[in-house]
């Protein structure tokens, strides 16, 4: 089954590159190569493609939100993204717009055969470095939430009695366990109790459950 592309760039000399690379595949046929992002939706509207690469960057309208407009008027098609532009703003700006592709010019050579197919199934392509930044991303969000978490109030002392507490461990046996002695194990009880704002046990283990300290089993 041959896949049908839609090439969208202003620059003739990228898409000849694209063509070059994706005419070679024998299951790929380009079937419309435009320069601009209006022209890549009137063109997508009539000929229903099976992929678009679109450029970010491009006169009239730009590649972000001609994919948005693309698939509203072609819902099958699915979307590749081609930037020069590596950060999380482009990144979720293109995802939300629809595309399940993104590459970076730089990378998108070597890379832009595999992404074609790969969204023809439906799955998600993006370049490796654009997985860094996402994860990079995660983790800055990341911390940023933990900040505000209760969790964050505990050490990690504290944390550790905590788990051990709700897992039914007495003070003796979270004493031996953490080489604490069971005097310094109930100072630990009190104080992250203390944090927390629980009085008992049922209470504790509830918190623990909620933040992924120990499972309901």
């Amino acid at each position: 089954m041959t896949i049908t592309i839609l090439l969208a760039d202003d620059h003739a000399i990228v898409r000849e590159g694209l063509r070059f690379l994706l005419e070679a595949q024998p299951d790929m046929e380009i079937v419309g190569e435009v320069s601009n992002g209006r022209d890549a939706i009137a063109v997508a509207a009539d000929l229903q493609p099976d992929v678009a690469i679109l450029d970010v960057t491009m006169p009239g309208l730009n590649g972000i939100d001609a994919c948005e407009a693309i698939k509203e008027c072609s819902p099958d098609t699915e979307v590749i993204i081609l930037s020069m532009h590596s950060t999380t703003e482009h990144i979720f700006r293109a995802l939300q717009a629809g595309a399940l592709g993104y590459l970076l010019k730089e990378s998108a050579p070597p890379r832009v055969v595999d992404a074609v197919r790969a969204v023809h199934r439906g799955q998600r392509f993006l370049s490796p470095s654009i997985m860094d930044t996402l994860a990079e991303d995660y983790v800055h969000q990341r911390s940023i939430a933990d900040a505000d978490s209760p969790l964050s109030r505990l050490s990690a002392r504290e944390r550790e009695v905590l788990q051990l507490v709700v897992e039914g461990c007495s003070s003796a046996e979270i004493a031996r366990i953490a080489h604490l002695s069971p005097k310094t194990v109930e100072t630990y009880r009190s104080r992250l109790m203390a944090k927390l704002g629980v009085s008992d046990l049922i209470s504790l283990v509830k918190f623990a459950i909620q933040h992924g300290l120990t499972t309901p089993d």
